[in-house]
């Protein structure tokens, strides 16, 4: 597989599965502070099948964003839609932790070296086949994607959010 054009044409990925951009949908879900926010969002997927495999709650006094990756983006966009709730999308990177003592810190190296901005990261709840990850939103998604694929790192997509283990 190749990564798109320009700069990183030619560049092979090896994603934890077929798909060859490795990128992972995070939705961004907007409320009102006030109590039972959080629990009204995380409801709506009780009578599914759809995992909620990551969360982040974003606070202030009058509003929250809830940070969420799903295991089925597509059907819960339409979830956040019939629930009418105000949700954006953000592509993140999926990065399974490398083996060692500091396996953030072996991430975080690998970026800083290449000179690229890491905005946030929160880890997954369940990771693909098990293994632990952490999400990424980074300046320049297609240069930290490079950047840690060449360094051995393992991307995961969204159809390894979908895998059944």
């Amino acid at each position: 597989m190749t990564f798109g054009d320009g700069e990183g044409a030619g560049v092979g990925f090896a994603t934890a599965r077929g798909r060859d951009w490795p990128s992972v949908r995070q939705f961004n879900v907007f409320l009102k502070n006030r109590l039972g926010g959080l629990f009204d969002v995380v409801r709506r997927f009780e009578s599914t099948d759809i995992r909620i495999v990551s969360l982040m709650v974003i606070d202030s006094s009058d509003c929250a964003i809830i940070r969420m990756v799903l295991s089925d983006p597509e059907r819960a966009l339409e979830i956040f839609h019939q629930a009418k709730l105000y949700v954006t999308e953000s592509d993140l990177l999926v990065v399974q932790l490398p083996d060692g003592q500091q396996p953030v810190l072996q991430i975080c190296k690998a970026l800083l070296a290449a000179e690229l901005n890491i905005h946030y990261a929160y880890p997954l709840l369940v990771g693909p086949h098990g293994h632990a990850a952490l999400a990424l939103y980074v300046e320049d998604h297609e240069g930290a994607a490079q950047t840690l694929q060449q360094k051995g790192f393992t991307l995961f997509t969204e159809n390894d959010l979908n895998a059944q283990d």
